[in-house]
């Protein structure tokens, strides 16, 4: 089926918005209300297509009903053929004259692209093959009064797409299959952790403490109370009060926000699961974290080894689980706990030393010459403990933290501890944290209050964080964050 002639883009252009302006009214005349009403009965397009199909010269009889939007249009005289699409597909409609009426024919010569109509007919199949509904009824059920993008050119713009996510989904079909397959993935997070006895929970957005986690967070100001509040930056410390309280599987998928960079790997606003395991560890959670990645991964289909890129993953599980130290050694070339060989390998690579603690530098040297070398997925574990603040030592060596993170490609999907349960080394890790803090820096507070509820007994647990979006990203073989949210942070939209 022919493309209809282009229409201007230009949601502003005057003539468009002008034409489309003059058929709603005259929609009006005929006494037609121009945005619908209640269309009940109707099938989704992929379930029409499912259906039996015979050429119209055999007189089919399968009457069927559709509703969706007009995407593309092409006139014959006394003959129209629109395509038809909704959320499961798209579906050519004839409109003849003779079929639909002198009032149905003269509401077809005012429908635009962009449109929502709905069609009874009969469903068959033209000369050319092409399934079809043969229109016998039409409906309209909302005038699109601004002017959509042509099907080749209108969507090919970034900036365009990402301000109209709305039309971004009607005619980019990769973004309605991502959308689809981020709710799948979702779901199926929240099926696996429900058949293991988690219990899902929502814990407050605003938070009076900015807590857990080293980010910088928005401030907003609450005018009743006459105090300031904080856009929370990680879910952790009011989901470890709950297992406090008895909830010993705890889980909650949210929205964190950090007032930070935005990157391809970055949004300020973004989507995290934390997950709390009484009585477990971090090996608990390495061993959650495959079983949940991997039912992901099943879910959309498509196997186990995916495309990332021009190169793939293999998900096919056991994972890699190799030490912190030892990738350390490895790619830097010295060890971890040798000072003077750190303090060299950084400033041979030209890294700020000054004022830096050996365990900063370390860190800095992995993310360097470590980071991007991580193929995994591999978990990484067992950290220097001066890194985790919120995590249990080993017992044999108080230096290095229960901690792993999940890697792919060098993108940290996940983060794990075994969880610090003890209140005393925990209030005065917190302490140091805050030493040398400005008092009106709005991370210098002490959580006395999560500090009082783990002095009433927190239990030894495993938490693990995964960035849901990250883990869209690289499940879609989707290379900016951006694309993966619906609705990133953009800047303001320029109005010269």
């Amino acid at each position: 089926m022919a493309d209809v002639p282009i229409e201007p883009i230009d949601p502003h252009s005057g003539d468009a918005v002008a034409s489309r302006s003059e058929k709603l009214q005259k929609i009006e005349a005929l006494g037609i209300d121009p945005w619908g009403q209640r269309f009940d009965g109707h099938l989704a397009v992929a379930d029409i297509l499912a259906k039996p199909c015979v050429s119209f010269d055999d007189q089919p009889t399968e009457k069927v009903r559709a509703a969706g939007r007009i995407v593309l249009r092409r006139d014959m005289g006394k003959v129209h053929f629109l395509q038809l699409r909704d959320l499961t597909g798209t579906i050519q409609i004839m409109i003849g004259q003779k079929q639909v009426g002198e009032q149905g024919w003269a509401l077809s010569q005012l429908f635009d692209l962009g449109d929502l109509v709905g069609i009874d007919g009969v469903f068959g199949k033209t000369r050319k093959g092409e399934p079809t509904i043969r229109a016998e009824g039409l409906t309209i059920l909302s005038k699109s009064l601004e002017p959509h993008p042509e099907k080749f050119h209108g969507m090919s713009d970034v900036e365009y797409r990402l301000r109209h996510r709305y039309l971004d989904l009607v005619y980019t079909p990769e973004t309605l299959e991502r959308t689809k397959q981020r709710i799948k993935i979702v779901r199926t997070i929240r099926n696996h952790l429900d058949s293991q006895g988690f219990m899902e929970v929502e814990t407050p957005t605003l938070h009076s403490i900015a807590g857990g986690a080293a980010a910088r967070p928005f401030v907003t100001h609450h005018n009743a109370l006459d105090i300031d509040l904080f856009l929370r930056i990680a879910l952790e410390l009011h989901l470890k009060r709950l297992l406090v309280g008895g909830l010993e599987r705890v889980y909650e998928i949210g929205r964190v926000f950090r007032n930070e960079g935005i990157s391809h790997k970055h949004n300020p606003e973004f989507t995290m699961l934390e997950l709390y395991q009484a009585y477990g560890d971090y090996r608990s959670m390495m061993d959650l974290t495959e079983n949940v990645l991997i039912a992901c991964v099943d879910a959309i289909g498509g196997g186990r080894v995916r495309p990332w890129g021009e190169k793939s993953v293999d998900f096919s599980p056991p994972w890699q689980r190799v030490k912190y130290s030892e990738l350390f050694q490895e790619h830097v070339g010295v060890s971890m706990d040798d000072k003077g060989g750190v303090f060299e390998a950084a400033t041979k690579l030209h890294l700020p030393t000054q004022g830096r603690e050996h365990d900063v530098l370390v860190h800095e040297l992995f993310e360097h010459c470590v980071e991007d070398k991580l193929v995994g997925p591999i978990f990484v574990h067992d950290y220097p403990a001066a890194l985790c603040p919120l995590t249990k030592r080993k017992r044999d060596n108080p230096n290095i933290a229960e901690r792993f993170e999940l890697y792919v490609h060098g993108m940290e999907l996940a983060n794990a501890y075994t969880e610090l349960n003890d209140p005393i080394t925990q209030e005065s890790t917190f302490r140091r944290q805050l030493v040398g803090m400005k008092e009106e820096d709005s991370m210098a507070k002490m959580d006395d209050d999560f500090i009082r509820a783990q002095r009433h007994g927190m239990p030894p647990a495993g938490g693990l964080g995964i960035g849901i979006d990250r883990l869209i990203m690289l499940l879609t073989n989707t290379p900016t964050i951006r694309d993966v949210i619906l609705f990133p942070l953009l800047r303001p939209e320029s109005k010269t």
